[in-house]
This record gives structure tokens, C-alpha cells and sequence, in this order.
């Protein structure tokens, strides 16, 4: 068609490319969706058996829809990659993780190389496993410094440059994908820390997503490091960045760099993750709730002066202690720690991140309300 002699409309067009060639009829689909409510009704009756038959309805909603099949193999590799990936992960869910980012190009000789194998066995050494890329540069110092029993591999396949390392080759806690956005959810869902090395646009890329993900309440609060070599500046020099062309103009908050660390000592690195985890241990949301599990709660004096300083992150009623609510059963293992429960307003993450640390900086009380 000469665009210049025929000008069509967006919607003409849209409606022009949402003519497949050969149509699935709505009468052609009925036979398939009885036997589908059929099976569906079947998988409802075993464990989470709802969710796996909304999946099936999504599937066949495809179909009806018409979707084309280059989107159709997107969401079916997507799909595959994650089911592998959470099969390959659920062996271990009980123990911490921390991703490594950083570039695949620094050498074995480089200070940075030698600051992530350091903090990898450092990590280690306290019962952590290591996820990197799988990769070489930081990667590779990732999974050297923690060993391969404890490392995960999160691979890319990509034309250049994506060779796994040696570490980690073989391994069955090995995984590769062919999407970026699958590798990278699997980064978050599978972490309890992230540790940021210096590195080019694909480190800078998973930060800055780490980073929203904290900000917007979309991953679980958790230690960010950005960790530098020994007197380096390759994260302070960002820090500058950020400071002056987000802080100043408010497209972030000055609470908003609780959420992460920049430190250039393994030492303070590791400190701070396990120290994140020293009183906090995980979240739990219901409907209207927040439920924070803790080792140990704070006492009566303690809690007023929490309720106190944080009132603004509550939309109503006050912080209370309590044990596992309804909405736990599946999470029988947890039962026995204490909570702390609230109306949060799921706005301010990074002030929930400071009542965390709050948490974890509390002295032991000898309070009744203390589990």
C-alpha cells in the first residue's frame, strides 16, 4: 500500500493486523473448552490446583484471542524457563542466597575481581549460597570464591561474550535462559541480599531495576550492597550522580538511599547483610496487613517508641505483637515466630526499610510481649 496516496488510520491499521489469515471461530473452541472444564475441574481438587486451572484458562484464552505465534512461543518459553528455574531452586528454599552483579569483563588480576571472590567466600563461610550470571569477570569471582556446592547459575545465551565459567560448568544448580526479563526475575525471587560490583550496562541495568523493585514494594525488603575495591570510587561516583541530577530534582526521596549501601570493605558488606537479618526474618502481607516475622519482638517501651517514630508509614490502628495469623497456614515452619502487624500504607518502603533496621538495632528486652 503507497502510504502517501492511501494514508490509513492507527485504528484501520490495528484493525487490518488483527486479521489473522485463518481465524479461530468461537464455535470451532466449544468442544475444546467442555474438555477443558473438564480437566480443570479435576486439577481444582488437588494442592494449589486453583491456580494451575487459572493458568490452563489463560492458555486457552490465547486461542481465542488469536494471538499470534511469536508472542505464543514468548509466553511458552517464558513460562518453561521459570517452572525449570523454580524446580531447579525449591531444593534449597530454606537457604539465604545473595545475587553477585557485576561485569563480565574484569580480569582475574583486577581489585574488583579479588573484592568479589573475597566477599563470595565470605558469604559462604556464614552458610550463604551465591547466584551470579555464570559468566566470567565478577561472575566467575562469584561462584570461585564460594565454590560450586553452594553457587547457582543464571546463564544468558547470547552470541558473544556469555561463556559459563568453569566454576559452575556441569553443575546442575546450572540454569540457562533465553530472556532477559525471566533471568532477571528469577534473580530477585530467589534472593535474600544483592551485591553490586562495578560493572557496565547490564550491571547498571539490574541495579537500577533492584532498586525500583525496593522503592515500589515489588521485591521483599533486603539488603543492597554496591561494593567497590579497597579506596575505589566507582560507586561513590554514582552516588554523586544521583544526588545531583535525582535527589535534587525529587525524582527520589533523601529516604530513598536507606535502601541500599556503598561500602568499599568486605568486612561492612557482609555486615550489613547478615546484619539485616540478625532480628528481621521475612513479610507476609494480608489484605489490609503487613506481618513482620521476627526472631525476637521489641518490648512494651520499645514498641511505643516505634509506633511513635513511624506513625506515618500506618494507615490506621496501631503496631501490634501477635503470632502466625490464618493467612500463614501454608507456612507451618514459620509458625513459631513472633510478628509484628500493622496497616502499612504500602507507599513508604524506604521508611519500612529504616523501621527494619530499627528492629534489628534493638537492644533484647526482658518485656513480656518479647517471644
Amino acid at each position: 500500500m503507497d502510504l502517501e496516496t492511501n494514508p490509513v488510520t492507527f485504528t484501520e491499521a490495528a484493525q487490518e493486523s488483527a486479521q489473522p489469515p485463518s481465524a479461530i471461530s468461537r464455535d470451532q473452541l466449544k468442544p475444546l473448552h467442555r474438555v477443558a472444564a473438564r480437566l480443570i475441574s479435576e486439577v481444582e481438587r488437588l494442592p494449589d490446583g486453583d491456580l494451575v486451572g487459572q493458568m490452563i484458562v489463560t492458555a486457552l484464552r490465547l486461542l481465542r484471542d488469536e494471538t499470534n505465534r511469536g508472542d505464543l512461543k514468548l509466553l511458552n518459553r517464558s513460562l518453561r524457563e521459570m517452572r525449570y528455574a523454580l524446580k531447579v531452586f525449591a531444593p534449597y528454599h530454606a537457604v539465604r542466597k545473595v545475587s553477585i552483579f557485576g561485569s563480565a569483563r574484569t580480569p582475574e588480576t583486577d581489585a574488583d575481581y579479588l573484592q568479589a571472590v573475597d566477599f563470595a567466600h565470605r558469604m559462604a563461610q556464614t552458610g550463604w549460597m551465591a547466584i551470579t550470571g555464570a559468566g566470567g569477570g565478577i561472575m566467575a569471582a562469584g561462584h570461585g570464591g564460594a565454590g560450586a556446592q553452594p553457587s547457582f547459575g543464571l546463564a544468558i545465551r547470547l552470541p558473544f561474550e556469555q561463556q559459563t565459567n568453569l566454576f559452575i560448568t556441569g553443575d546442575p544448580k546450572l540454569i540457562h535462559f533465553r530472556y532477559f526479563f525471566t533471568r532477571k526475575v528469577m534473580f530477585v525471587r530467589g534472593s535474600h541480599a544483592i551485591a553490586l560490583f562495578p560493572g557496565g550496562f547490564g550491571t547498571l541495568d539490574e541495579g537500577t531495576e533492584v532498586l525500583t523493585l525496593a522503592q515500589t514494594g515489588r521485591a521483599v525488603p533486603m539488603p543492597i550492597v554496591m561494593v567497590d575495591r579497597p579506596g575505589g570510587d566507582y560507586w561513590r561516583t554514582w552516588q554523586k550522580w544521583v544526588d545531583r541530577q535525582l535527589l535534587s530534582r525529587g525524582f527520589i526521596g533523601p529516604d530513598d538511599q536507606r535502601l541500599y549501601k556503598i561500602t568499599d570493605s568486605v568486612d561492612e558488606a557482609v555486615r550489613e547483610i547478615t546484619h539485616f537479618y540478625s532480628n528481621f526474618h521475612s513479610v507476609r502481607y494480608t489484605r489490609e496487613e503487613l506481618i513482620i516475622r521476627l526472631h525476637r519482638l521489641p518490648g512494651e517501651e520499645q514498641l511505643a517508641a516505634l509506633t511513635e517514630k513511624f506513625a506515618d508509614i500506618k494507615m490506621k490502628g496501631e503496631f501490634r505483637a501477635g503470632g502466625a495469623l490464618p493467612v500463614e497456614h501454608d507456612e507451618p515452619a514459620l509458625a513459631h515466630l513472633p510478628r509484628l502487624i500493622f496497616a502499612f500504607n504500602r507507599r513508604d518502603y524506604a521508611r519500612l526499610r529504616m523501621l527494619i533496621d530499627e528492629l534489628n538495632d534493638l537492644p533484647p528486652s526482658t518485656s513480656k510481649l518479647e517471644s
